[in-house]
């Protein structure tokens, strides 16, 4: 008899929690609300990988919706698991508050973690878990956009990174999607082996 794989994704925070006892089968968190979203994280630090080798000792700028990004809260617990800095900018309402910062994190403009960072990772706002929030999208990118302007604040290695869909001309310039320090493409191709050698490990466990 085959193993039972269920790949779940789920608008609720703790929905596969609420299952795990419930079923026999073995599950994939495909990304749960605004919690988590684990395969992500891990081609995330695989395109680190293969570009600095060592992990610890990087620091990693994420710019945009982070509190409603599952993408950045599991970044955030991976990048400190293998011992990298955090940098978080972005509107202030999307920001978490300082006594809800992890201890890798710290907040600053977004104009500083470029000058610093070895990454700079920007995020989708995602305007459908905030009805209530307005963003001006027509200067977004201006202020907290990456832009031709800001691509000589970067380090010489410094690399840019999005979870996907990216927004041209929202948080990056359209013409810098394709740019030579961009590893946006890397990530995508990157989902595909990392999500392949997921269910290789969990097929043969």
């Amino acid at each position: 008899m085959g193993t039972e794989l269920a790949v779940i994704r789920h608008s609720d925070d703790n929905f596969i929690q609420s299952i795990k006892d419930q079923f026999a089968f073995r599950g994939i968190n495909a990304g749960a609300g605004k919690y988590e979203h684990p395969s992500q994280s891990l081609l995330d630090l695989f395109t680190l990988k293969q570009e600095f080798g060592d992990l610890e000792g990087l620091t990693i700028s994420i710019c945009g919706d982070i509190v409603n990004s599952r993408v950045a809260r599991s970044n955030i617990s991976a990048l400190k698991l293998m011992g990298a800095q955090v940098l978080l900018s972005g509107p202030r309402e999307l920001i978490p508050k300082d006594e809800e910062l992890p201890e890798n994190c710290s907040k600053t403009s977004l104009d500083d973690a470029l000058k610093i960072c070895d990454a700079a990772m920007f995020l989708r706002v995602q305007h459908e878990r905030h009805e209530a929030l307005e963003l001006p999208i027509k200067d977004y990118n201006k202020v907290f956009g990456l832009n031709q302007k800001r691509m000589g604040l970067l380090k010489p290695h410094c690399i840019i990174m999005h979870p996907g869909p990216v927004n041209r001309g929202v948080e990056i310039e359209a013409s810098l999607v394709e740019h030579s320090t961009s590893r946006i493409f890397k990530q995508m191709e990157n989902g595909v082996y990392t999500r392949m050698a997921i269910l290789d490990w969990i097929m043969e466990s």
